[in-house]
Order: C-alpha cells, then structure tokens, then sequence
C-alpha cells in the first residue's frame, strides 16, 4: 500500500464552537484500488474514523478539490 496523498482539514466545532482539525489521507493498494482514510481529529476516546474505497474517478476528484472544498468526503 503506498500513500499518494495527505491534508488537513481545519474546521469549527458546531457545538462549542472551538477549533478543530480534521485529516485525511489517500492510499493506493496493490490492485490499483484507493482508500481514502478519514479521521475527525477528536481525542483517542471519541473519535471518529472511516475509510472508504474510491475508484480512480473519486481519487482524481478528491486530489483536485480547491480548499473550500476540503472535508467534502466526510458528508
């Protein structure tokens, strides 16, 4: 599995309003498949994590969002 890409995604708690920062990161394995790995930047004890299989359209889509777009996946 190779890593192609990593970012943050900065972003506003909607409860408290404090800051936070989400990561993402995309991997590519073996076989040509992606996974984009989601994680909400929580503490250990709460925190949020996914990760989903994407074809190469998805992958292409996810490496060329502009930043207003980040945290797109996450919906």
């Amino acid at each position: 599995m190779q890593m192609i890409s990593t970012r943050a995604v900065a972003f506003l708690d909607v409860q408290s309003l404090a800051p936070g920062q989400a990561r993402e990161a995309l991997f590519r394995d073996g076989d040509g498949n992606f996974l984009l790995y989601l994680c909400d930047g929580e503490p250990w004890s709460a925190r949020e994590e996914r990760v989903i299989l994407l074809g190469p359209r998805e992958a292409l889509i996810w490496l060329n969002e502009s930043p207003q777009e980040h945290g797109s996946f996450w919906e």
